[in-house]
């Protein structure tokens, strides 16, 4: 079972396989992970501030003011998940410069961690509050319902399910694949 990135058993495995197959050092490691985050979250920053800041001009658009109040709590509800991923999703930037030279790369990187996956729920949330308003205004509530319904289940396949299935079936570490050999490429 995997542990959190912050915990000991876990670490100290991980480190061991780093410096033997890597020829890394912990803070090197720590590096490479804090770098590993900072690229992921450059993905998703963008495509979350463009989707926040789209939906902040939507009540000044006219026909906004005829939507129904389902609508416009389900509009309110995805506002505040885009800004609030906006928030989680920036947040490890603000840790990083509140921390800088404190010699604390460790706890940058597990809360780091944490903080991205927060925004990536909350990401998700706004893309189906997107995707059930736009469905409810064009096409009415009940396709909005099931067009959320079908986003909300794409995200969990794609982005829970299949990275736990992959890692569900890989070897726990590369000593326990046969053969204990290091894979081809990374």
């Amino acid at each position: 079972m995997r542990m959190s990135p912050d915990s000991g058993a876990d670490t100290d495995a991980d480190e061991a396989w780093d410096e033997r197959a890597r020829h890394e050092t912990p803070t090197e490691r720590l590096d490479r992970n804090w770098q590993d985050l900072l690229q992921e979250l450059r993905v998703v920053q963008t495509g979350v501030q463009l989707l926040t800041g789209f939906l902040l001009t939507l009540p000044f658009q006219a026909q906004f003011a005829g939507i129904e109040t389902f609508q416009r709590n389900a509009y309110l509800i995805t506002v505040g998940c885009a800004i609030s991923a906006t928030g989680f999703l920036i947040a490890p930037v603000s840790l990083h410069r509140l921390m800088f030279r404190r010699h604390l790369r460790r706890r940058m990187v597990a809360i780091g961690h944490y903080l991205a996956l927060t925004g990536l729920c909350l990401l998700a949330g706004a893309i189906v509050g997107v995707v059930l308003l736009t469905f409810c205004v064009v096409s009415g509530d009940p396709a909005g319902i099931t067009a959320a319904g079908l986003a909300a289940l794409l995200l969990v396949v794609l982005w829970v399910i299949l990275p736990l299935s992959v890692r569900h079936r890989l070897p726990e570490t590369l000593e326990d694949a046969p053969g204990g050999d290091l894979p081809a490429a990374d």
